[in-house]
């Protein structure tokens, strides 16, 4: 399936519709009753922008690093920046790299893979500033919103193809297990599940193709959710709280690093960790039931199927100050 969908993208196909029409009716009036118990009130996220790592500021260039999406990668549901998942991975560059990183956001609340062009224009408008690595957390609202599969996947993988074209490397953590949600009951959540899952295969497929690497997030937080739930998920119950967050900084953070060769793992192939050379939908289908999983492109048809060793991040970075010209103040795009 997730094949089908991202050979739709990648061609025009038409919607390739992941449930049966005999569930919509029960789909939707189950997303209301979530959404319900989800409910709204939440805050603006705390804007992350600036330079981190300032200790290492005498030495090279900062890294520039790029943060798109949706409320996830904006960090909402926290309330300090140094909580925001931008912050934890810029921090978390800085502290490998020994360099300042310059973290850029244009990740918006809500938004749903059709807002990746307009974001990734913002991202390339000052050539002078164009992102050395970019971090793309997308797919969520393309689920609830019932956006086709094939298009979803045709916007991430144009934002991923435009990225690369302008010189810089891309990390997509693909589409959460949306069956983790507590307040989503039955059947919606074996429901949201499987289509969560098959959506970020498509998204493996489509974001590997263009020369980008994935990390599944599916269900990282689910055995965490299960034993704490009130700890793992913010106060709405739906977005990740500071200790979420930090789950999928930790496993995004030696992908974001390889892909600059900055990790001391190479990507050979260990075999103890059960890593694997595959087909690249086969590599995508795997890494979709296992979360924390990478997949990096190799020779086509091909995709090496790794999982990293993850490393505890610095402790939650200061939030920056406007740097010193001629480096760039921190700002905030909406």
């Amino acid at each position: 399936m997730a094949r089908r969908i991202a050979a739709g993208a990648a061609y025009g196909g038409g919607g390739i519709g992941l449930l049966g029409a005999a569930a919509v009716g029960l789909l939707l009036a189950e997303v209301q009753l979530a959404r319900r118990a989800v409910g709204n009130g939440l805050t603006d996220p705390p804007c992350a922008d600036g330079l981190y790592g300032t200790a290492f500021a005498g030495g090279a260039n900062p890294l520039r690093l790029g943060m798109l999406g949706d409320s996830t990668a904006a960090g909402q549901g926290v309330h300090r920046v140094g909580q925001t998942p931008g912050a934890l991975l810029a921090s978390g560059l800085a502290a490998v790299a020994e360099r300042p990183v310059d973290l850029h956001t244009v990740a918006l609340p809500g938004a749903r893979s059709d807002d990746l062009e307009r974001q990734v224009t913002l991202l390339l408008a000052d050539a002078s500033r164009t992102p050395d690595v970019c971090v793309i957390m997308i797919g969520a609202n393309d689920v609830t919103h019932r956006m086709p599969p094939t298009q979803s996947v045709r916007y991430l993988s144009e934002a991923v193809r435009r990225l690369r074209a302008a010189g810089a490397e891309v990390v997509v953590g693909t589409c959460p297990d949306l069956g983790t949600i507590e307040p989503v009951y039955q059947p919606l959540r074996w429901l949201a599940r499987r289509v969560s899952r098959q959506l970020a295969a498509a998204q493996t497929i489509g974001s590997v193709e263009q020369g980008g690497r994935t990390v599944s997030l599916g269900d990282l937080l689910g055995p965490e959710f299960a034993a704490n739930p009130r700890e793992l998920f913010g106060p709405d119950n739906y977005h990740p709280s500071a200790e979420g967050y930090a789950t999928a900084a930790m496993a995004v953070l030696p992908t974001l690093c390889a892909a600059l060769a900055l990790w001391p793992e190479t990507d050979r192939l260990d075999a103890s960790r059960d890593e694997d050379l595959l087909p690249v939908a086969k590599a995508a289908a795997e890494a979709a039931e296992e979360a924390g999983t990478e997949v990096t492109g190799a020779r086509a048809p091909w995709a090496l199927l790794k999982h990293r060793r993850r490393r505890r991040l610095p402790a939650e970075p200061v939030p920056p100050a406007p740097a010193p010209a001629p480096a760039p103040a921190a700002h905030r795009d909406a």
